[in-house]
């Protein structure tokens, strides 16, 4: 089998935006990103390595996008529905790149392996790490908790900013056992990362098949037995409440979201939100108002926006 690839030379402002729009709107197969700075950063490692740039060959200004898709996807189709997203990103005020798209085929074997190579451990916090499954790490603190993990072809592997701000988000809320629901799960680093803090009941929740099956797959991967994987749409069909509602995804999928929340947050929830480009803070914050949450801590790393989120008070 072989896979369609779609390549865009782009910059690092829009990759979490073509990439959930690449999984969750054109259903591609799979995504991943090659950033200029992954070369540079090698070169700091306390090892061995040397990175000499002027030897890499199609080395990226910034960032070179790529989403994978069935070799029979009508390539002249995705190529244009990519246009079409670049163009709305620049109107945000986005940093496009260049947005040159090319195309070619590659055997799916391939793209398995190679590409990890620029995974690598994240040593997020005191209390959290994120491991590759094919990485060996030894924490400075015996009681770090180490969420491990295979990406594959679905999306999140703990390097985007708005994944981190959602750990923070799930930190600063999980201080005692709670119930969780992860909208959006993609590879389940989220729903992983609130089990790992000690959330008694998880719900992982995606339109994807890739990522319910990746989702599966990681928490088999981390021992975990209270996370419940489910194929849906945000919260569509989805039975009970919970003590907090976790989402990273773009903001135009977010108002899709706020108005099914009230009835799945438990009293006394809360919800965290991440996915959102500053510029589109302002529609969030309007439906929420509209729709009675408010914002009780605002998160920002870059242009993306972390919200800690309640209800209001009546």
């Amino acid at each position: 089998m072989k896979l369609l690839i779609i390549k865009i030379d782009t910059s690092h402002e829009v990759e979490d935006a073509l990439g959930v729009y690449a999984q969750d709107n054109l259903n591609a197969l799979g995504i991943e990103s090659r950033k200029r700075s992954d070369f540079e950063q090698a070169g700091w490692l306390h090892d061995s390595t040397v990175v000499e740039m002027d030897d890499i060959k199609d080395l990226p200004k910034d960032t070179y996008f790529y989403a994978y898709f069935d070799e029979e996807a009508d390539k002249d189709e995705l190529v244009k529905k990519f246009q079409a997203k670049l163009k709305e990103l620049a109107g945000y005020g986005l940093n496009i790149g260049e947005g040159k798209i090319t195309t070619s085929y590659i055997r799916d074997q391939d793209w398995n392996t190679a590409w990890q190579k620029y995974y690598h451990v994240i040593d997020f916090s005191r209390h959290l790490a994120i491991v590759p499954e094919w990485e060996d790490y030894k924490p400075a603190f015996s009681d770090q908790q180490l969420i491990k993990l295979d990406p594959g072809l679905a999306f999140g592997t703990g390097n985007h900013k708005t994944t981190q701000l959602a750990m923070m988000g799930l930190e600063r809320a999980m201080i005692k056992p709670m119930s969780v629901v992860d909208v959006g799960t993609g590879s389940g680093i989220l729903a992983i990362t609130a089990s790992k803090l000690g959330a008694t009941d998880v719900l992982a929740t995606d339109i994807s098949d890739e990522s319910v099956t990746a989702a599966k797959q990681n928490s088999a991967l981390n021992d975990l037995t209270s996370i419940r994987v489910q194929k849906t749409s945000l919260l569509a069909d989805v039975k009970g409440k919970f003590d907090i509602i976790v989402a990273n995804i773009l903001a135009e999928i977010l108002l899709d979201l706020i108005p099914q929340m009230d009835a799945h947050l438990n009293d006394g929830g809360q919800i965290i939100f991440s996915g959102i480009d500053y510029l589109q803070l302002p529609k969030i914050e309007k439906a929420l108002d509209e729709n009675g949450f408010k914002i009780d801590l605002t998160m920002r790393q870059g242009r993306w926006i972390g919200l800690a989120i309640t209800r209001k008070e009546k």
